[in-house]
């Protein structure tokens, strides 16, 4: 057995995360297999393949490399998992089929009697239009951006009833893209994104807003690789095994975000979690100076509280579609709405609150020149907005980040 190979067989595979998730149902040898299209051949037919999976853009290139294929991975004509058989031919599976139907079930969406209308025509597309097709749709219609209907004639399919989209438009790190707005489809009781990173698609943002039963890509990708580690091992697998990963990478990939009132502790808390859960902390007025080369009280002075915004905008941008760090923002980070998916996309959002007397204001260009009270009262609406939970700064700053880090665990995995 320590001859045969395990993992994942692609072109790019830098921001995969195949490799934690075998790990975790205890394949330890899985590894990832960056190739050319040119080393394809050799590699296939010179190494003993206990379990393989395949991505882009390899997933029909190696079809012809395989002697049988299962149902899904026949009517796709598309491949994610290969394994060696008993004769020593390699059999190919599409288990993004499994992973695509329990990840819908899971968000309690139905294609029974459906109209799908699914973005892209790729090979995702194909594994979306087939389990939609066995769940029992009514109708299935797929955009693209060439053949009609596409995506600059929305009147043709926004009676839908579920939208799913396998383009990988929103994707990081080209995130807060999204190719429809779903306010234009007034009938959805479903909405599929396949992305995973970042956690929530610009797409899935506006279904959570809607009200709209979601789904992101992560439980599809976990459910794919516990039936792909099935097949590999010929063992049963409980589905268990996919909502206890799906938490484990939900914590691991999240940012802990902290808003809070111009000197509630923001700085000396975010370190504090730095400490305790060995995160990269980035306090964003310190990249404000370190990028503009200029303190923040000279930015406020020399140029206005508008071009600091917009220096401010530009650095949640650039580090909310990153993940599991820990971002400190700034007191007036809320006052600008646009800055809101930027840090939810990927984050859970913490408000920190503090007795206004107990505030400083030294060095704080908008607390010297307001009352403090005055200025709470303005902002917290905006604060209310954006916040998943509030901890409270009025004890010991170690007491407060003990209860960010321990909130943060208990709703980081869903």
């Amino acid at each position: 057995m320590s001859d045969l190979i395990y993992g994942l067989l692609g072109e790019t595979l830098k921001h995969s995360w195949s490799v934690p998730i075998h790990k975790e149902l205890g394949c330890s040898s899985y590894k990832l297999y960056e190739l050319s299209s040119a080393d394809l051949e050799r590699f296939l037919k010179e190494n003993k393949i206990g379990g393989l999976n395949v991505t882009i853009p390899y997933k029909k290139t190696v079809i012809p490399f395989c002697s049988t294929l299962d149902e899904y991975a026949r009517e796709i004509g598309s491949i994610n998992t290969i394994v060696q058989d008993s004769s020593g031919g390699l059999k190919g599976y599409n288990t993004d089929a499994y992973g695509f139907k329990y990840a819908a079930k899971r968000a309690g969406i139905s294609f029974r009697d459906a109209k799908v209308v699914i973005l892209g025509t790729g090979g995702t597309s194909l594994t979306a239009q087939s389990v939609a097709k066995h769940e029992g749709a009514k109708e299935i219609v797929t955009i693209s951006r060439s053949k009609e209907p596409t995506y600059s004639s929305p009147s043709q399919f926004t009676d839908a009833d579920i939208l799913v989209n396998t383009t990988p438009v929103g994707m990081y790190p080209n995130t807060g893209e999204a190719l429809v707005n779903l306010q234009d489809f007034p009938n959805l009781s479903g909405v599929v994104d396949v992305i995973y990173n970042p956690n929530r698609t610009k797409l899935i943002m506006q279904a959570e807003q809607l009200g709209i039963p979601h789904s992101d890509g992560l439980p599809m990708l976990v459910a794919q690789a516990v039936e792909a580690e099935r097949i590999f091992t010929r063992k049963e697998i409980p589905d268990s095994e996919i909502e206890r990963i799906t938490a484990i990478i939900r914590k691991e990939t999240l940012n802990i975000v902290i808003i809070g009132m111009p000197g509630c502790g923001k700085t000396t808390i975010g370190k504090i979690l730095g400490e305790i859960t060995g995160r990269s902390v980035v306090d964003f007025d310190t990249e404000i100076e370190k990028t503009s080369g200029k303190s923040i009280p000279t930015i406020f002075s020399e140029y206005g509280e508008d071009v600091f915004r917009d220096l401010e905008t530009k650095v949640i941008r650039k580090y909310g579609k990153e993940s599991g760090m820990i971002l400190v923002t700034g007191g007036g980070a809320v006052t600008r709405q646009e800055n809101y998916e930027p840090l939810h996309q990927n984050g859970i959002i913490f408000e920190l609150k503090r007795d206004t007397s107990l505030l400083p204001k030294e060095g704080r260009p908008i607390s010297l020149s307001v009352d403090l009270d005055d200025l709470f009262t303005r902002r917290a609406s905006k604060y209310e907005a954006f916040r998943d939970a509030t901890i409270d700064n009025n004890r010991t700053p170690q007491e407060a980040a003990e209860n960010v880090w321990r909130c943060f665990l208990e709703n980081s995995g869903n």
